[in-house]
This record gives C-alpha cells, structure tokens and sequence, in this order.
C-alpha cells in the first residue's frame, strides 16, 4: 500500500513521514507482516473484477473456528500485527465476530473488508462492539456504474447505507475503488463524496489480474487514464495537506504510484523532491512475500491476496511462522532478494529500488514469468531513466 496522503502531509509539514518509511526496508524487521485472511469464500455478490471467483453458495474445506483460533495464536507468536479480514465476503461468515473479537482481545489492529451490502441495522450493533480498527468499503463508482460493476441493482444504496451506519458509531471506515478504463469517470465525484459523507480513506486499487480480474483485464485502465487519476489524487493530497485535512488517500497494486508522485513532486514542489525519494527508498515499493501476506480459504499461504496459483505451505500442516521463514522456498527467497530478479524495462529501471519490481502477478499472468516487466507500470523510458530512452535521445 502506498500512503500517498501522509507522504504528501510529510512534505508540507515535516516530522510526520509514514510508518513504514521510518525503518529500512527490507524484513529484518522484529514484526511479522500485514495478513490479508480469506476467511470464506461465499459472497452475495459476483463483482466483475473479483480476485477469488466468490459465489453465493458454501465452498468445502473452509477453516473451522478452531483451526482459525489456533492459527491466531500461531500469528501472535510471529509477532504480526496487523490482520485484515476479507472474503469472499467476510459477515457471510457465521463466527466473523467470534474471530475478530477474538483477534481484537489478543492486540491485533483488526481490519474488516467488506461490500457493505450486509452492513444494516442488525449487524452494526456488533461491528460496532466488535471494534474493529478499519472497515473498508468497496465502490466502484456512482450508483449505476456501481451495480453494473456488482452485477446487483441497489447494491450501491446499501453499500452507502453501510457507510453511513459506520459513520453513526464512530467507526473508521474508508472506500475502495479499483480503477479501470470504465470507472474512472466516477473518481472525482467518489473523492467529493467522501467530504460530503465524511469519509475517513480512500484506497484506489489498480486492477490485479487474478480471478475475474484477470477475465476481465481488458477494462484494465489504460496508462493515460492511470496517470490522469494519480494526477488528481496528489492535487487532492496536496490540498488537503495544505487546509488540514486528515483525509487519508493511498494507492494499491502498482508501485509505480511512488515515482510517479516523485516526479509530481519535482514539477510542482521541486524543493520537496529530495525529501520525498529518500523517504521513497527507506518504503521501498512492493512487499509481497515480505511485509504482505496471505491466508486463504484454505488455510494456503500466499505472498499477497493476487497470488493464488503459488502456495507457500498451509497452516493446517505448519505454523505460519515456519512457513513465511521458510526461505528454502525459491518464490519466497527471490521475493526478499535486493534487488529481485526482474527483466526487461523492470531491471532496466533506475529506480528499482524504489518500487522493487512493482506487481509480479501481472507479469506472471501475461508472460508467464513471474519475473519479467510489469506490463502495469504506466511511467515511460525517460521517467524511468531507462538506458534504452537515453540512447534514443543521445
């Protein structure tokens, strides 16, 4: 995750750089990673860019509350701290509040991922009691673009409804948008929105291609289209920073966004820009298998939620622990290399260290080599002072 709006806050009023920036990167860090934790897989919905093909029917082989306690316990252990808890959508799931109260009783920062659908009168009362740290709330849009993108008509009333309620109990709660070629005419009004429903976050979410994300690929948002909105999200931080606003932007599923708000930067608060890359290279781009983790399902772990098609171990047979410091793992171990393996524009890039390869699932899924270049990276030969572009301009 790329926490655009308190790099930018840093910048304009330094002494507050984000966390992760604060320490160097990568994992000799004492704490565990973040763990994004499938914990079902039915869902009442069938969006179109969904990464785990979730339906709205029971799938077999699911952990039980027993094996999930145990595995919080083997969490622990492994000092991660913070979980967030996905589906599917997770409230489908009849012991959601069991686990997370729980995981909130043993000091974990407990996030709560969901579509809002199922967030009503009946269910706030617990969410509310539960304590979850986050709620995050997915939308795709305005209205019909939403319940086209959901597949559900009046999905986005609900979703919106669901908000609202979070918003009543003073729970911190944020949107979700994951940017394609079709949606994102909406992010303007989205962002608007948030000031009008006091919304706490917004997290834009470059499409992945796993599941039905990589079905439905070709509506992929087009690099012009990307740069357009990565544009107005850092004139969006900026402001805020300016007025004072704790409006709390970040980006997703492509470490592009960090050098590309370098070179934003540089064009409109030059004498920030060396600032901004040293804090840049201390975050130090994707973290799959490395600060990021996934469960699925299952009990499988993955280097991140996009990764299915590569399980590292599961937790029915070993600890977590074990299995992410199993580094006998070749995935894993290129994973934590610096710097990782990658070819073509990707190792040609001045600044690898920066984003560190960006998302080797997209390069998987269109090569098939988990280690050629992210055909996501929307920056061009000079930007990423490639050797090739600097021939072309000798």
């Amino acid at each position: 995750m790329f926490r655009l709006s308190q790099y930018m806050r840093a910048l304009v009023n330094p002494g507050g750089a984000p966390r992760r920036a604060a320490a160097p990167h990568p994992a000799s860090a004492p704490l565990g990673p973040v763990v994004i934790w499938n914990l079902v897989r039915r869902c009442n919905l069938s969006c179109l860019h969904c990464y785990s093909f979730s339906a709205d029917h029971d799938f077999p082989g699911e952990l039980s509350t027993a094996e999930v306690f145990r595995v919080l316990d083997d969490l622990k252990a492994f000092r991660v701290p913070v979980l967030i808890l996905s589906g599917g959508e997770p409230l489908m799931r009849r012991d959601i509040f069991e686990i997370s109260r729980r995981a909130k009783a043993m000091g974990f920062y407990v996030g709560l991922s969901s579509n809002g659908t199922l967030i009503d009168e009946q269910r706030i009362g617990d969410i509310a009691a539960t304590g979850y740290d986050y709620v995050g709330i997915s939308l795709d849009g305005l209205k019909d673009r939403h319940d086209r993108f959901r597949r559900r008509e009046g999905a986005f009333d609900q979703s919106l409804h669901g908000i609202r309620l979070c918003r009543a109990e003073g729970i911190k709660v944020g949107i979700r948008l994951t940017l394609t070629e079709e949606n994102a005419v909406d992010l303007p009004a989205l962002l608007d929105l948030m000031l009008v429903e006091g919304i706490d976050k917004f997290y834009l979410s470059h499409l992945n291609y796993a599941g039905r994300g990589n079905t439905n690929r070709e509506r992929d948002a087009l690099h012009a289209t990307t740069r357009d909105a990565m544009e107005l999200l850092c004139e969006t931080a900026l402001e805020d920073a300016r007025a004072g606003r704790e409006r709390e932007i970040v980006t997703g599923n492509n470490d592009a966004d960090g050098l590309f708000m370098l070179h934003w930067v540089r064009a409109n608060l030059p004498e920030k820009a060396g600032a901004l890359e040293a804090m840049l290279r201390r975050w130090g781009g994707n973290a799959s298998g490395v600060h990021i983790a996934n469960i699925d399902t299952q009990g499988d772990v993955h280097p991140d939620t996009m990764w299915g098609h590569d399980t590292l171990g599961n937790v029915r047979a070993r600890p977590f622990g074990e299995i992410w410091g199993d580094l006998s793992n070749p995935l894993l171990a290129a994973l934590n290399q610096r710097p990782r393996p990658v070819s073509g524009r990707c190792a040609d890039c001045r600044y690898l260290e920066i984003c560190n390869g960006n998302t080797r699932v997209r390069a998987f899924q269109t090569t098939g080599d988990p280690w050629a270049e992210d055909p996501g990276c929307y920056l061009s030969d000079d930007e990423i002072g490639r050797a090739s572009a600097e021939l072309c301009h000798a």
